[in-house]
Formats: C-alpha cells, sequence, structure tokens
C-alpha cells in the first residue's frame, strides 16, 4: 500500500509584505509631518528643490516600473501556486522587487518634501528590509527551495536592483 504524498504548501501571496511596507510609509509619513511641522528647520535647502523633485520623478517612474513588472510581468502569483522561484525578468534584477518599489516610492516621497535631513530614512528601510526578510521569507524560500535559491541569492541583491551576477 503507498502513501500519498501531500503536495507541498506554497508560500504565503502576502507574506510579509504588509509589515515591511507599512514601517516604511509610517517612517515616510512621520518623517514629513516632522519636517512640515518646522521640527527639522537645519534641513531644508530651497537651492535643492528643482532637483530633489526631478530625482523624486525618476525614482516614481523607476518605481512603478518595477511595481508594473513584478505584479503583472512576472505573475508571481502563478510561481507561488506552483512553488517555483521566480528567476526572471524583473526577479533577475532584485529579488524583492515589489518591496523593493515602496521603498522607492517612500524614497520618493522624502525627496518631494525636500528636507535633507529625512534622507537618512532610506537607509533604514534598507535595514529594516534586509533584517525581516532574512528571518522569514530567505528561510521560507530556502527551505522550499534549497540550493536553487542558494544560487540565487548569490546572483540577485535583495532589495537594490542590479545586473545579474553571472
Amino acid at each position: 500500500m503507498s502513501k500519498k504524498s501531500k503536495p507541498k504548501e506554497h508560500l504565503p501571496y502576502i507574506g510579509i509584505g504588509p509589515l515591511c511596507v507599512s514601517v516604511m510609509i509610517a517612517l515616510t509619513a512621520g518623517g514629513i509631518v516632522l519636517s512640515e511641522k518646522g521640527l527639522l528647520p537645519w534641513g531644508k535647502a530651497a537651492f535643492l528643490r528643482m532637483p530633489f523633485v526631478l530625482i523624486a520623478a525618476l525614482l516614481m517612474v523607476a518605481g512603478l516600473t518595477i511595481y508594473g513588472n513584478a505584479l503583472f510581468g512576472a505573475k508571481i502569483d502563478s510561481h507561488i501556486q506552483s512553488n517555483t522561484l521566480a528567476q526572471s525578468g524583473v526577479y533577475a534584477w532584485v529579488r524583492n522587487p515589489i518591496y523593493t518599489a515602496f521603498m522607492i516610492f517612500c524614497t520618493a516621497a522624502l525627496f518631494i518634501e525636500g528636507n535633507v535631513c529625512l534622507l537618512v530614512l532610506p537607509f533604514v528601510f534598507w535595514g529594516w528590509m534586509t533584517l525581516l526578510l532574512r528571518h522569514t521569507e530567505e528561510k521560507w524560500l530556502l527551505a522550499l527551495h534549497g540550493e536553487v535559491y542558494t544560487d540565487y541569492c548569490r546572483r540577485v541583491n535583495r532589495c537594490i536592483p542590479w545586473f545579474p551576477k553571472n
């Protein structure tokens, strides 16, 4: 008598995303409120206004492109459902493109605010994402995909889009 093998359960569709993104949004909103209330007056630089708005616009385009490609181009839902590791398209450039897109959106908002003191927050976002992902999703993916995931991690950055290593 043979045992029926139980199919592997897939990873959650949402994962730790709401926690990761909500903290970034809260920090962004808090920083903007502090700046607008005049509690960070030394960081405002009027001469940087136009370059900051231009940088923000470029970041918004980049964020939207990454988000759209991750959600629609890579069909991440089908990869999750079938327990396959997405490694092509935007996933060849960054391992967590949806979280990265939100990090970019929040950074764009900080540039629009125009307070240089707030530009420490993107580094906080990166650290937060790194810490959270190492202790959750990366462990889940390693358990599910093993050496394939380890090799993928060697080739592709966690949070910052970059050219894939061969």
